[in-house]
């Protein structure tokens, strides 16, 4: 049913409790996982490129060390509009992300609720 699973990682503690439902539904559905990191290029200060790097490596060894296949992808922008745009470009069946990531825009509501708007898939939003 989901062939690709897209998980946008950041730094959060709900991304990381997220990144448990994301492996579960893709070893129940044998699928390919994408991990995504976005940096907001207006706030590059706030984004610790080491730590993301790091963050995206243990993840995905994590991932791989269960056997579920992870591709890592890292873009630039406004983290809603770069999810849904790699959702789409890719071809997702699901977004599995965190209700509360990372977000630095917080007057435009948040990342969680901008991609459910948006999204051309379903995404599954994990409290």
């Amino acid at each position: 049913m989901f062939e690709t699973v897209l998980f946008p990682l950041d730094q959060s503690r709900e991304a990381v409790e997220a990144a448990t439902k994301a492996l579960d539904l893709a070893r129940s559905h044998n699928s390919k996982l994408i991990l995504l990191s976005v940096v907001q290029s207006e706030r590059p200060e706030m984004h610790d490129h080491a730590v993301v790097a790091t963050l995206l490596a243990e993840t995905k060894a994590r991932f791989e060390q269960v056997g579920v296949s992870c591709d890592v992808v890292e873009r630039e922008g406004m983290p809603a509009f770069v999810i849904c745009d790699v959702a789409d470009e890719l071809n997702v069946d699901v977004i599995v992300m965190g209700t509360r990531g990372v977000n630095l825009e917080a007057e435009s509501g948040s990342t969680a609720t901008r991609v459910i708007q948006l999204a051309p898939c379903p995404v599954l939003v994990v409290p």
